[in-house]
């Protein structure tokens, strides 16, 4: 007899892929086959999916992107990727499928819906993507990466946590060394959107900092490609020493090795801080769908793990005052250590695992 299977159904950027990865992880764990249905573009960020998940890709897309050629397309598109998902469900019939969010999940979600699957959401932002919206009220059970999160009328959502890749609870709790008179280390990441506003803010917020202080720094930042040799020859003029690269395939090191992060407020970085334990500095993306990143970053910036610094309110001297704040304060960052542990979930994949096998049991 065939090991059951759950459908995650997943894409767009990281911060849907990340804990969708997590899930797939656990699910392998307990002996489930999985399989990933996403569109070429969601694809791009699977590589870190064990290779025994299968993946499916399916035609999906957004009236959010193109031209009206672009938009007059998006329906049939759409329609095409239901009828393919309904079909590879009816060869072998998934016990539970998983959406995570994105316009690339529209396609399974909607054939659950259609052919009476079970089915679950997991929304990792305290406000909810476009896409989980529409199935909302339409799955079994909604499960909730932030807490709370604003739900429609009538939904009830369960606090599961957003789930961390295996890469990130291997470093879970890893010891801290607060700031000194010693090398330390500043990571820099700002998320597939958005991050140029650091490569112009923090590079001379940190070259603004006293000597004594700035001489011990060592920076990995990611820039955008276009940005890279700019950022580079400004830590260089500043006698700072700095690695800058487009992309971090090791951020779970380089999180649990720095005495501060500087970085956006998605989800997964969030929940990552929290369970490596990393005093931030929190900069939320501005323009994200219903601020949601300021929701995020709520959480650690309450427990006094993070400093909220919303973007309208980045300058220069405000940053410069913030990282010099915490840089010289090593009780008060070690302080900050504690209190990110104290607001993680280090189970949520397991949590959320827990969660689709009732749901699926439920359908037996």
């Amino acid at each position: 007899m065939a090991a059951p299977l759950i459908v995650i159904a997943a894409g767009g950027t990281g911060g849907h892929m990340f804990p969708a990865q997590a899930l797939a992880e656990e699910m392998l764990a307990r002996g489930w086959r999985v399989k990933l249905s996403t569109d070429e573009r969601g694809a791009r960020y699977a590589d870190g999916f064990p290779d025994d998940v299968t993946i499916d890709i399916v035609p999906a897309a957004t009236f959010a992107r193109g031209g009206l050629g672009a938009k007059i397309a998006v329906l049939p598109k759409l329609v095409g990727g239901v009828f393919r998902a309904m079909s590879g469900f009816r060869k072998d019939r998934p016990q539970i499928v998983a959406g995570f969010g994105g316009y690339p999940a529209i396609p399974a979600m909607a054939a659950a819906v259609l052919m009476k699957l079970p089915r679950i959401i997991h929304e990792q932002n305290g406000v909810l993507g476009r896409v989980n919206q529409i199935f909302a009220t339409r799955v079994d059970a909604f499960a909730c990466g932030t807490w709370p999160t604003k739900l429609p009328e009538g939904v009830e959502g369960q606090h599961t946590g957003n789930p961390v890749r295996a890469s990130i609870l291997a470093r879970a709790g890893a010891g801290y060394i607060p700031p000194g008179d010693y090398p330390m280390t500043v990571l820099v990441i700002g998320g597939s959107q958005g991050a140029r506003i650091l490569s112009d803010e923090v590079p001379a917020a940190l070259s603004a900092l006293p000597d004594d202080l700035r001489r011990h720094l060592r920076v990995a930042q990611q820039a955008r490609p276009e940005d890279i040799e700019r950022v580079t020859e400004f830590y260089e003029q500043a006698g700072i020493s700095a690695e800058i690269r487009p992309f971090f395939d090791d951020v779970p090191n380089r999180m649990a090795d720095a005495q501060l992060v500087i970085c956006r407020a998605g989800a997964s970085t969030v929940a990552d801080l929290s369970v490596i334990g990393r005093p931030s500095i929190l900069i939320p993306y501005a323009v994200a769908a219903g601020d949601h990143q300021t929701a995020n970053a709520r959480g650690l910036s309450d427990a006094g793990a993070a400093i909220l610094l919303p973007e309208r309110k980045l300058t220069q001297a405000t940053l410069t005052e913030q990282v010099e704040l915490i840089l010289t304060n090593p009780d008060g960052a070690l302080q900050m250590h504690r209190a990110a542990m104290s607001v993680a979930v280090p189970d949520a994949a397991q949590r959320l695992a827990d969660l689709a096998e009732y749901i699926a049991s439920k359908d037996i």
